[in-house]
């Protein structure tokens, strides 16, 4: 059942609830009062587009040189801030979360982080973390897993994996919360969907999550249509870079990419969690987003799909009144999954 033909004004109450039977609600974000924020967003991707043009792309920068940008910004994204407050948990040798607990915590949301597999890490999320700790009252857990290409795949699937896990067992030391919701930006989405496949099929324990959040996930690592359609010219993940940071993941160019292991467009999805889906209009990825959350839901699982107009991919990281809309509508739902018997 697609809710698709009548536009909801998005900045309504309108998340919806948890249900008995599965649903889904695609929400092609659109309304009157959203006319000034995507005039906003196309001026913002205009700039994108700009800085660009300016700058070399990553698989000419090389791996060193892109995580030096990633941790000072660059290419239209702002320097990242590090905030005092965290906590570190070593889970393991190769694992580690840092945590951001809020003064009052209905769960616990772990978080997979982005950067193409190959960059980033938890301390360079700390303004979103504390930002979501705050807003969904929610204790936010996001795990360090290995970078490719020291570390090709799987060892990030087995770190967060492991991260998981050990939340499953261990969260009661964070917060008195049992909950559990498991998410992602990009290649974060990508490897939060794959950890919830081990937590079925390895560890029998995917119903003790209570939902995903899946923010502009690269769910098809052959490449959906609109990522090989998008080209060199395509915003913030060209085509030609998205090759690079799939080549650069998975190390071995014998892999299958439509191994069910390796994208998880293509697995079994059924016995899955309620699952937010979020993608911008303008991402490269927005195939990856549509297909993988029509097929969550035909396996079985609730979904809601949210795209958001004029938007590029990682949005919600320029200061916009749409990211602010996007970051609402997810802390609303994170507390709705983590009220959810």
């Amino acid at each position: 059942l697609f809710a698709a033909g009548r536009q909801p004004d998005p900045e309504c109450d309108d998340v919806p609830r948890p249900r008995s039977r599965p649903m889904t609600q695609i929400v092609w974000i659109d309304s009157p009062s959203l006319n000034r924020h995507t005039a906003q967003m196309q001026r913002t991707a205009a700039e994108i587009a700009a800085a660009q043009r300016e700058g070399e792309p990553l698989e000419e920068l090389g791996v060193a040189e892109a995580r030096r940008r990633y941790y000072e910004g660059g290419g239209g994204f702002g320097p990242n801030v590090v905030l005092d407050g965290a906590e570190t948990i070593a889970v393991d040798d190769h694992v580690e979360l840092r945590v951001f607990t809020p003064p009052r915590s209905r769960g616990i949301y772990l978080m997979i982080h982005s950067g193409g597999w190959l960059s980033g890490g938890p301390d360079l999320q700390d303004r979103r973390m504390m930002d979501l700790a705050l807003s969904a009252e929610t204790t936010v857990a996001c795990v360090r897993y290995r970078l490719a290409p020291e570390h090709p795949h799987p060892a990030a699937v087995d770190d967060c994996e492991t991260a998981a896990l050990w939340l499953l067992e261990h969260g009661s030391s964070l917060c008195d919360a049992a909950g559990i919701v498991i998410g992602g930006e990009s290649a974060g989405a990508h490897l939060a969907a794959l950890t919830l496949l081990r937590l079925r099929d390895a560890h029998r324990c995917a119903d003790r999550i209570a939902g995903a959040n899946l923010v502009y996930g690269i769910f098809d690592l052959s490449l959906s249509p609109s990522a090989r359609l998008a080209g060199p010219e395509g915003l913030v993940l060209p085509t030609p870079t998205l090759r690079f940071m799939v080549d650069t993941f998975l190390g071995d160019p014998g892999i299958n990419r439509q191994d069910p292991a390796v994208s998880p467009l293509f697995a079994n999805l059924s016995g899955l969690v309620p699952a937010r889906f979020v993608v911008g209009e303008f991402d490269p990825v927005l195939d990856d987003t549509l297909m993988m959350g029509v097929r969550w839901r035909a396996a079985g699982n609730p979904a809601l799909i949210e795209v958001y107009p004029a938007s590029v991919h990682a949005f919600d990281e320029f200061p916009t009144e749409m990211t602010r809309l996007a970051s609402e509508r997810q802390s609303r739902w994170i507390r709705e999954m983590l009220s959810a018997p």
